[in-house]
């Protein structure tokens, strides 16, 4: 499978624009650059059934985070606070930044 390219990286505020969970914001906990997906905080919650492994652990049902495919979350723009497009420029001393196309402002910290 080709390595895709996403703009997200690890504790980006983002916003689900499609799916159940639509609407809803959290934070990246993970980016599975392989996959194209991303893991988000208290999103895309589903039920593990683990079975007991030792004679005195009981079985129990677990809830976790499982990957959303990074087309279905936008980026909030932490000066606009709005989720929107996000375009990379370079500046002048030669860093590469991410920017939001509605404000104008850059995403990273400088």
């Amino acid at each position: 499978m080709r390595q895709g390219k996403t703009y997200l990286k690890k504790n980006d505020q983002v916003e689900v624009i499609a799916g159940k969970d639509k609407g809803r914001v959290g934070k990246v906990l993970r980016v599975l650059r392989d996959e194209n997906k991303a893991i988000v905080e208290r999103i895309n919650i589903i039920k593990r059934h683990t079975k007991g492994r030792e004679m005195n652990q009981q079985g129990q049902i677990v809830e976790k985070e499982a990957p959303l495919h990074v087309s279905n979350i936008q980026l909030i723009c932490p000066e606009c606070t709005k989720a929107g497009r996000i375009g990379k420029k370079i500046l002048e001393d030669g860093t590469k930044v991410r920017f939001c196309k509605s404000c104008g402002e850059s995403i990273d910290k400088k």
